[in-house]
């Protein structure tokens, strides 16, 4: 939403925006396993709370970025910030609050944080057309001050002591040394998907055959779209091993692609409220699933590495994706996308859940 009106007011080009924002997602993925060592070892009281301060301080360094270096230092920032206040550590706080019962307060977040694009994108095109694109970032710097960080340094309790022995994996063969890279690699593939479309989706829409207007419609379908699949994970799902739901997870976006592929247009709502759906379950499942295979010890560090292949991708994501809409078409752009939601499902199948 203000990548365009920074790239034209600092005489830069939209690459560029995406470039730094990118730096700022592989910035956050290597200090991941840090962070989650360090709400390990105290909690994640403290660390969230501090998150919002190093937020705020790259969004004001953003507003009043006179040139494209200190703008960089404010993603840079920025990047600092997403390694220590987003869901990895917010999924490590609970894990070290509530152990192997965290699922439940797991989705409760992501239930809320569901709303973040139906939110962010109409409100920071207002507050950008109303007031400017620095203004929406001084904007949302207040916001963190004002109200995340009070809710989460007065709110959060503070952790007991860290879990010293794990408890069973709950899960079948494979060992678990190659869960690890198994999980690693279905949240990299999938959340690349996630990074591309988050970029992307209205002019994926519109190349589609969708008006600006309709696309736009569409694309905000999926925040309502997550929230009513982490609905039914909390209703429906809740007694089924996190590994079935992440296997049904991995359908929602092919799915959708096929339903736009041979659709076009009329398909752009359908398309959103699919691929919304598994992203919402995916999210969760980024939680739970470790958490249901290597107990709640080392949860924090555990999530940290493997999440950073996942960052990583996210952070090539909207200008890879970009490049290939560009170059390729959205035929090549959706075969890319359904292939990796498909090999993420391969990959979750060589995984057994065991009974309780």
């Amino acid at each position: 939403i203000l990548a365009a009106p920074m790239a034209r007011d600092l005489h830069l080009s939209t690459s560029t925006i995406f470039a730094a924002f990118s730096a700022a997602l592989i910035l956050s993925a290597i200090l991941g396993p840090a962070t989650g060592r360090a709400i390990d070892r105290r909690g994640g009281r403290d660390i969230l709370a501090l998150s919002n301060l190093i937020l705020a301080a790259g969004l004001l360094t953003l507003a009043a970025a006179p040139n494209a270096a200190i703008l960089t230092v404010g993603w840079l920032l920025l990047g600092v910030g997403m390694a220590a206040g987003l869901y990895d550590a917010a999924f490590a706080t609970l894990a070290g609050l509530y152990g192997r019962a965290a699922r439940a307060p797991i989705t409760g977040i992501t239930l809320i944080a569901g709303f973040a694009s139906t939110v962010g994108w109409p409100l920071s095109a207002i507050l950008a057309d109303a007031f400017g694109w620095r203004i929406a970032c001084a904007a949302w710097a207040a916001l963190h001050l004002c109200i995340a960080l009070p809710l989460n340094r007065l709110l959060i309790p503070p952790a007991p002591p860290p879990e010293k022995a794990q408890a069973g994996t709950g899960i079948g063969p494979p060992p678990p040394r190659f869960a690890m890279p198994i999980l690693a690699f279905t949240f990299a593939a999938t959340w690349f998907v996630t990074g591309a479309l988050a970029a992307h989706l209205p002019m994926m829409l519109q190349l589609a055959g969708a008006t600006p207007a309709l696309a736009i419609a569409a694309a905000a379908l999926v925040g309502p779209a997550q929230v009513a699949a982490r609905l039914a994970e909390f209703g429906l799902l809740r007694r089924v091993h996190p590994l079935v739901s992440a296997r049904i997870a991995t359908i929602g976006h092919p799915l959708g692609a096929a339903v736009l592929a041979f659709l076009g247009a009329p398909a752009a709502s359908a398309f959103a409220i699919l691929h919304g759906m598994g992203n919402g379950m995916l999210t969760i499942a980024k939680g739970t699933l470790p958490l249901a295979v290597f107990g709640p010890a080392g949860y924090g560090a555990r999530q940290g590495w493997i999440g950073a292949p996942a960052r990583f991708l996210q952070a090539t994501a909207p200008f890879a994706f970009g490049l290939l809409l560009e170059r390729a078409g959205l035929t090549a752009a959706l075969a890319l996308t359904t292939a990796l939601s498909l090999a993420a499902l391969l990959a979750l199948l060589l995984l057994r859940p065991t009974p309780p």
